[in-house]
């Protein structure tokens, strides 16, 4: 936790990419790089549907959430993606379970 969904991309792109969003990601949203999580979801598009990255996470300030879509952004554009939809799903700590139990004092969340 966080999740980075990537939906439309190649393989290969986020295998190869993949350093680079950690890194960055874990930077400006100022978590270890250790619990930033990667998956490419294979999806069937009923309609079109363009490109997207769902940042799953818990909430920080508006600012902030900016300036990590903004950075996010700025790599896709780089690699030919600059189309992608980038949206956040907005996860609740005393919502999110571990092991059976909802999470408690997370160290690296401000205000936990």
């Amino acid at each position: 936790m966080p999740y980075l969904r990537f939906k439309g991309f190649d393989e290969e792109f986020l295998k190869k990419e993949c350093p680079v969003f950690v890194e960055e990601f874990s930077r400006v949203a100022a978590v270890p790089r250790e619990i930033v999580k990667i998956e490419l979801l294979n999806i069937t598009q009923i309609t079109a549907t363009p490109r997207s990255l769902e940042i799953l996470m818990f909430p920080r300030t508006q600012e902030r959430h900016n300036v990590i879509a903004s950075t996010m952004h700025d790599i896709l554009t780089r690699e030919g993606y600059g189309d992608a939809h980038i949206f956040f799903i907005l996860l609740t700590p005393s919502l999110y379970y571990k092991q059976g139990a909802p999470l408690r004092n997370i160290s690296w969340l401000p205000g936990s």
